[in-house]
């Protein structure tokens, strides 16, 4: 059960907020594995959604940014639930199987996220949702060396295979995908069987890696969050989020606003990310001489010094922009995780 789990974690040295392994007092070393080996993360905070019902797909088509009705079993992919003037609600990674959809999202908004899509249903609509999260663990192997640790577990079917796409082995659905842009695989276990699978995979080679080095990934690496970057100032467009929207796939919620906001090359502000010289605090404007240009979202420390993300209006410029922020100075940055509308 969970509980065998968090004890093995406790063993290996992790400390917790409430039950998310904050970290494994090895955060130097889990960084350098999930860039150059393998790192493991328990993701098992996150929100994890069961869609079944004959109209699954065409209900999830309906509610999100991306085209459910293209995906078959075993495919998957990242969407983004936006409210009806196109603002930002979640971004979820939904894996399509035989006979349901499973959809991963953030661990402040998937109560929410349950109850916002339950009111869509209607009483012809043949979907219904079910919250397994307390029934199932998520780790994401995270680093470069990702498929040579699956090939040492004989799960290496899987390899080289499109992003989102899914196996299930035995029990453990192995997907392609850390939820980073680093390389990796995403695994979704039961419960009842995840301190097993944490062992193996730690006996296999993968570093623990505690939720402190995950937050430090996410910001150098682009991934807006909501109550952060995903908020209701802000849609899916101006987030970077380009890679989960499909502009074929006809009417959904909020889809009207996207539309336009693309054909007329309407963005006026983009997600960047910010290099700077010192600590700011979240909630600052962005300065550029004497003009207000944005707003900063998140901010970490790392080892190569401060990393944050921001909003920038799109007429003040783009990565090597000179910010000032507060009393500190940064510089606009490209992070991987994003795609923008050119």
């Amino acid at each position: 059960m969970i509980q065998q789990l968090q004890d093995i974690q406790t063993a290996a040295g992790a400390t917790f907020d409430s039950y998310i392994p904050i970290s494994f007092g090895n955060d130097i070393e889990a960084l350098e594995a999930a860039q150059n080996g393998v790192a493991i993360c328990d993701r098992s905070h996150w929100g994890l959604i069961k869609v079944t019902g004959g109209d699954r797909l065409r209900f999830l088509h309906n509610q999100s940014t991306n085209d459910f009705e293209r995906l078959k079993s075993g495919e998957g992919c990242d969407t983004v639930f936006v409210t009806s003037t196109a603002r930002t609600i979640d971004l979820a990674t939904a894996y399509v199987t035989d006979d349901a959809v499973l959809l991963i999202n953030s661990p402040n908004r998937y109560k929410y996220l349950l109850e916002w899509l339950d009111r869509y249903i209607f009483f012809a609509d043949k979907v219904e949702l079910t919250d397994i999260a307390e029934k199932t663990a998520i780790f994401s192997l995270i680093g470069a060396k990702s498929n040579d640790l699956l090939e040492k577990l004989g799960l290496d079917a899987i390899i080289g295979q499109p992003m989102g796409n899914h196996q299930l082995i035995d029990d453990v659905r192995v997907a392609v995908g850390s939820g980073l842009a680093t390389p990796g695989y995403t695994l979704i276990v039961p419960a009842e069987n995840a301190a097993n699978v944490w062992k193996m995979v730690v006996k296999a080679g993968a570093v623990p890696m505690g939720n402190l080095v995950w937050e430090q990934l996410r910001i150098k690496q682009g991934r807006p969050v909501p109550d952060q970057e995903l908020t209701d100032d802000y849609n899916p467009l101006e987030a970077g989020l380009l890679q989960t929207i499909s502009f074929d796939k006809g009417c959904y919620i909020g889809q009207e606003t996207i539309a336009r906001l693309n054909t007329y090359k309407g963005v006026k502000q983009n997600l960047w990310g910010i290099k700077l010289n010192a600590i700011a605090e979240v909630g600052s404007v962005i300065m550029v001489g004497e003009e207000k240009v944005g707003k900063l979202t998140s901010i970490v420390e790392s080892d190569r010094g401060f990393f944050g993300l921001g909003y920038i209006r799109t007429k003040a410029g783009g990565a090597g922009l000179v910010v000032q922020i507060g009393e500190t100075t940064g510089e606009v940055i490209e992070v991987p995780f994003l795609s923008r509308a050119q």
